[in-house]
Order: C-alpha cells, then structure tokens, then sequence
C-alpha cells in the first residue's frame, strides 16, 4: 500500500498565529512605553496620543488594543503582578529546601525589580486611578504573592505569627522595588549587578534574622 503524503496546514491556517504574535509584540511595546510615560509625568499627565507617539502609532490606534488610558494603566499592573505570582510559584517549586527557595525568591523578586523599575513606580504612585474592578485583581493577585512569601518564611521561623512575617516580607519588598529607581538618579549610577548583589544581601539578612 502507498503510503499516505503528511499533509501541511494551508498557509491562512498559520497565519492567525503570525499575527496573534505580532499584536503581542505591539501590546507589549505599548506596554513598556506607557510604563516610561506614567513614570516620568504621572497617570494624568499622560494623553492616549502620548502613549501613541511613544510607542510609534498614532493615538486611534492605542484603541486598537486597549479602550482607553486606564485599561492601559490595568494591563501593566495586572500583568505585573500575575508575572509575579506566576514566577515566584515556579521558584518555590523548583527549590524544596526552605533556605535555598527564600535566597531563589530574593533572586527572582531582585531581578523583577531591576527589569521594571518604571512599573514599580507607576503601581506606587497611580494604582488609585485603576476602575474598581482592576484595583482588585491587582491587590489580590499581590496578597498571593505576599503570602508565597510568608508559607517560605514560616518554614524557616516557626515560631513567629504570620502577621510578623508578612511585616519582614513588605519591609523586603520595600528595600527591593524602591532602591532600583533611585540608584539611576544622579549622574553617577552604579551597574546593575553591583545594586543586585547589595539588595539581595541585605533582603536575604532581614528576612533570615
């Protein structure tokens, strides 16, 4: 018996998946220029034509991806925050000794900082102006990844109330999202990997007293 050729997807077949593709990478250029924006003048100071010329459109054509300013503004959020928890989960399964997954998370949460330190202003100073519906998605899929923190925490300091480790865990997360913006002020800005190494010593030294 002949054998049967392999048959191929028509060429329209893969198309959508080119495409598909494409809109991501325009959602996301948009996305890292918004952020840029919203931290040099603040969510309000920012125009839907702004957002445009920054991310090389036409105003119009923000809309073809977002309703409006304050979808825009919940898209950088929640995707933030969701690329969080999803990551910090992944760390904490691929590291079962407690000591060893808080120094991965320390890693993992540095390296977010130092790669979005325009989104973490922005969800600092704007997060106020998300609708009601996206303010909660944020705070709840945040309040996970605090307390993938605190299960790692309790593990090393079983004695201690959840409520003091989730102090330990803000004040981490207050050395670690704030100090990337401020050390790129000035004229004299340190490298990267000697900001890294300083912040994950002292997060690690603070959560593991």
């Amino acid at each position: 018996m002949a054998s049967t050729p392999p048959t191929t997807a028509p060429a329209s077949a893969a198309a959508p998946t080119e495409r598909a593709r494409a809109k991501a990478d325009r959602r996301g250029t948009m996305l890292t220029a918004a952020a840029a924006l919203f931290a040099e003048r603040g969510f309000a100071g920012v125009s839907i034509d702004d957002l445009g010329a920054a991310a090389g459109v036409s105003g119009p054509a923000v809309y073809r991806h977002f309703s409006g300013k304050q979808a825009v503004l919940a898209a950088i959020l929640v995707d933030a925050s969701t690329g969080l928890l999803d990551g910090g989960r992944a760390v904490v399964s691929a590291t079962p000794a407690p000591s060893d997954a808080l120094a991965a998370l320390v890693h993992f949460h540095v390296d977010f900082a130092l790669g979005n330190a325009d989104v973490i202003l922005v969800q600092d100073r704007d997060i106020a102006s998300l609708a009601a519906s996206d303010s909660h998605a944020v705070r709840s899929l945040q309040r996970r990844y605090v307390e993938l923190w605190v299960g790692v925490l309790a593990l090393l300091h079983p004695s201690r109330t959840d409520a003091e480790l989730r102090v330990r865990a803000h004040a981490a997360f207050g050395l670690m999202n704030s100090t990337p913006h401020s050390a790129r002020t000035g004229t004299r800005q340190p490298a990267d990997a000697v900001v890294r190494a300083a912040l994950e010593q002292m997060a690690l030294a603070s959560l593991e007293a």
